[in-house]
């Protein structure tokens, strides 16, 4: 398997080797056509020169007869090979005495035919090396009457060519050893962070959550160190939330199942059966606790299948008036019980409102619950309705103990018990925020210690 940093510098190399042989191709062309360039000007200029010359001192007589008698003329202008051709295309003087028995037919011929300047590369009979040939017009009294053409050995040219090119494939490969070395420093700047971070998970996935990664740089690395850490503190609070469940669970099922074993024990004996008076208190309590364990044991219930996301909303379009009711009529015997002022106040066109109607029963009960489980007695608890263009608005006002502001951000936490005495398992508000967030609502607590609390729901119209 290959490693990440084999992977990096592979391609860090690949893409170097890549551009630095496409920019020694592109160099070696340029210099290549600068040099060719170069010697076809050259001649150019010189075959210029015996071209206006023979036009303007030669052209009275017939090419053949120059060619007899001035024949030296046209190469004191060159050291260049120099050949003479007639309309046809045939050599008719040639300055080292290469004479084809076939009319020439090359492109720059061609060309100078036709009144311009031509060029050819190739190779020719007698000479191994890359050739060029410049070609251009005689003429005589404005009419063309052959072509002058002078051809050169390009050997010395393509040597300074090649020797150019060996200096740049030794740049080449320098920068390639230059920058292959930048290129591991530059894996190493990638990898070795990530080693650090991938060591780090190692140790954590051992079961040592409280080692962090130092983050080094603010990149993908730096976050995924940021993640990596915040995965852990999670899981560590995910672990205390289950140590206070399993600890807030056992005590909270302790206390009631202490009530109804001690009157049992006390219910059975011979004194106490005759007893009919504290039967009967015994019972009522053994009820009680009962009762509380049911309760209790509903609301864990509740809690994992909202955790797990087994519970669905069965909504329906409820008028909001009746339902505000239904709660009063619900809740107003115990407020009479525990002699709380239970006030329910409604607006009279209420809008209907899509909701699922046991689930925000149980929203609704869960918060009165707390609102006079906190108030004493003598207070004062309301039931407030009201819609604006968005929400319909519930609010629960207590003029109760009050919360204090270091638990009320976290009294909507699962399992979260304040400091109060009356502060059950701290599952009721978490289920609560669960039912109201499943309806797309706000839930929001605003409270003062020894002032009281008042808590909205907010559900979309």
């Amino acid at each position: 398997m290959k490693s990440i940093k084999m992977r990096l510098v592979g391609s860090f190399m690949l893409v170097i080797l890549i551009s630095v042989g496409i920019l020694e191709i592109l160099l070696m062309n340029f210099v290549q056509q600068y040099y060719y360039n170069n010697t076809e000007e050259i001649l150019t200029n010189q075959i210029k020169i015996s071209a206006d010359f023979y036009a303007r001192y030669f052209s009275n007589a017939s090419l053949e007869d120059n060619i007899m008698a001035n024949v030296d003329v046209f190469w004191n202008q060159t050291e260049a090979q120099v050949q003479i051709l007639d309309l046809s295309g045939r050599v008719l003087m040639d300055s080292v005495g290469f004479m084809p028995k076939e009319p020439l037919q090359t492109n720059d011929v061609k060309k100078a035919l036709t009144g311009e300047k031509g060029r050819w590369l190739g190779k020719v009979e007698y000479n191994s090396f890359n050739t060029m040939a410049v070609a251009y017009p005689l003429r005589s009294d404005e009419q063309i009457v052959g072509v002058l053409r002078f051809v050169t050995s390009l050997r010395e040219v393509d040597r300074g060519i090649r020797n150019i090119s060996r200096i740049f494939v030794a740049i080449g490969a320098f920068v390639i050893i230059v920058t292959g070395c930048v290129s591991v420093l530059l894996a190493n700047s990638i990898v070795e962070p990530i080693k650090e971070v991938t060591g780090i998970a190692g140790i954590m996935a051992s079961g040592n959550l409280k080692v962090r990664s130092i983050k080094q740089r603010e990149d993908e690395i730096g976050k995924l160190s940021d993640t990596l850490n915040f995965m852990a503190d999670e899981i560590l609070k995910k672990d205390r939330l289950k140590d206070d469940f399993i600890s807030s669970v056992s005590h909270e099922l302790r206390t009631p199942l202490t009530s109804i074993r001690g009157w049992v024990d006390t219910l059975n004996t011979e004194e106490s059966l005759g007893d009919k008076p504290m039967l009967k208190e015994g019972f009522a309590i053994i009820e009680k606790e009962s009762e509380r364990l049911t309760r209790m044991v509903e609301e864990l219930l509740d809690f994992s299948r909202f955790v797990s996301g087994k519970v669905s909303l069965e909504k329906e379009r409820t008028e909001f008036a009746f339902f505000i009711e239904h709660i009063k009529r619900y809740m107003a015997p115990r407020a009479a019980r525990e002699q709380i002022a239970f006030v329910v106040e409604y607006d009279e066109d209420l809008p209907n409102v899509l909701i699922d109607r046991n689930r925000m029963k149980q929203v609704m009960i869960n918060i009165l619950d707390n609102a006079f489980k906190f108030t004493p007695e003598g207070g004062k608890v309301l039931l407030r309705a009201n819609a604006d263009s968005k929400y319909l608005i519930l609010s629960v006002i207590d003029n109760g103990c009050g919360i204090s502001s270091e638990d009320l951000p976290k009294v909507k936490e699962k399992f979260y018990k304040g400091k109060s005495s009356k502060a059950q398992n701290g599952i009721g508000l978490s289920i609560c925020d669960e039912i109201i967030k499943m309806h797309d609502g706000i839930f929001k607590i605003e409270s003062e210690l020894g002032k009281g609390t008042t808590v909205y729901v907010k559900l979309p119209l």
